[in-house]
């Protein structure tokens, strides 16, 4: 399907971008799931081409481009070129954010620079072992000592986690009030922070998710984002954005299986004749072709209308429970028409089948993601 919502400029950086991609990205990708993690000088190489958090101003080192279609441009291409385990977009526009909003400019001084030159690697950290989605739940505390902050908890299941230099870290600042909750940042080397395994997943193998502990860790007044107690306020801030994000990236790995899959049947044979002439075949790929091109032009809209700051909540739930539930769709059908090759780990389509089952829990599951869009119709 033509779209014709990005620039002549816009064009020449995907071409850049995938060629980056070719070169420093796609050739290490099996490497990196094979070690679980991947390298910190990808970050560098990164920064030093100017892809991350490419909306900070050119006094911080950035590039000042505020269209998230950048953003757009690098997830699509990711999906074919890139590696879904290198988590440089959660560094670059889900956390990087919270420094820009906090509007210190003495946190920003210290720490934006390193983020976008991919030297000061990013992380959040709000999911414990007993609360997810339910951020009142947490455990996790920051008790006010005056001159600092004493952190004490545990994260679970945090992207980015052993890597990280810098870790937003959510904690509850007033036992009485479970709603008020502070954003701390936990710089790498603090006494009493600590990380635990990278832990073992499905799929995005390439990607560190850890746990983390923080054991009196004293935190300076100074590591503080904004007011200690609207920290619920600032994470509620940023999750329209996330849930686009998650929308952009899931539909973009769906048109790659879509397109891995189209290949495979119109060159694999049974019974004397292409899978691709099979109708269930065809019907199959014409239902799944018109969804994936449906759902692009709406997220291409909610793209539109974030840039202009009128992307809603109910809005970017919806772009997200469909995009992740297609995606889920589209590779658990790309594995079947795939037959038992579709099993098998050296076919890039299981690879897409088993990092899809993360994206309708993560950024907010299905159900809430319903809930959200129930409210929005019946409230």
């Amino acid at each position: 399907m033509e779209r014709d919502l990005f620039t002549e400029e816009q064009n020449m950086f995907r071409e850049a971008y995938r060629k980056f991609l070719i070169k420093e990205v796609e050739p290490h990708r099996e490497g990196w799931r094979k070690a679980g993690i991947v390298p910190r000088e990808m970050f560098k190489k990164m920064g030093e081409q100017g892809y991350l958090l490419t909306w900070v101003d050119e006094q911080h080192g950035g590039l000042g481009i505020e269209d998230f279609r950048y953003q757009q441009i690098m997830m699509e291409e990711d999906a074919t070129y890139g590696e879904a385990g290198f988590f440089h977009t959660l560094h670059s526009r889900l956390v990087g954010p919270y420094l820009k909003r906090s509007e210190d400019q003495e946190q920003q001084a210290r720490f934006i620079p390193g983020a976008v030159s991919g030297e000061c690697i990013l992380a959040v950290a709000m999911t414990e072992p007993d609360a997810g989605s339910d951020l009142a739940g947490m455990k996790t505390s920051a008790k006010n000592q005056g001159d600092h902050w004493l952190l004490n908890g545990s994260k679970i299941y945090i992207s980015n986690g052993i890597n990280a230099d810098l870790v937003v870290v959510a904690a509850k600042t007033n036992p009485e009030k479970p709603r008020e909750i502070g954003l701390f940042l936990i710089e790498r080397g603090m006494e009493g922070f600590e990380r635990g395994r990278n832990l073992p997943k499905m799929g995005l193998k390439a990607q560190d998710t850890a746990e983390l502990f923080f054991n009196d860790v004293k935190v300076p007044k100074s590591n503080v984002l904004g007011d200690p107690s609207k920290g619920f306020h600032y994470l509620m801030h940023g999750l329209a954005e996330e849930r686009l994000i998650g929308a952009v990236g899931y539909l973009a790995c769906a048109q790659r299986a879509f397109d891995l899959t189209k290949e495979f049947v119109s060159e694999r044979k049974a019974f004397g004749q292409r899978i691709a002439d099979f109708q269930n075949t065809r019907f199959k790929l014409a239902d799944l072709r018109t969804e994936l091109d449906i759902c692009q032009v709406f997220i291409d809209k909610c793209v539109e209308m974030h840039n202009k700051g009128q992307l809603s909540t109910d809005m970017a739930a919806k772009a997200k429970l469909y995009a992740s539930e297609l995606e889920g769709r589209m590779t658990d059908e790309g594995v079947q028409l795939h037959g038992g090759a579709g099993y098998m780990e050296e076919y890039e389509i299981c690879r897409l089948y088993t990092n899809a089952r993360i994206s309708r829990i993560y950024a907010g599951s299905s159900e809430i993601m319903r809930e959200i869009i129930a409210r929005s119709v019946l409230d």
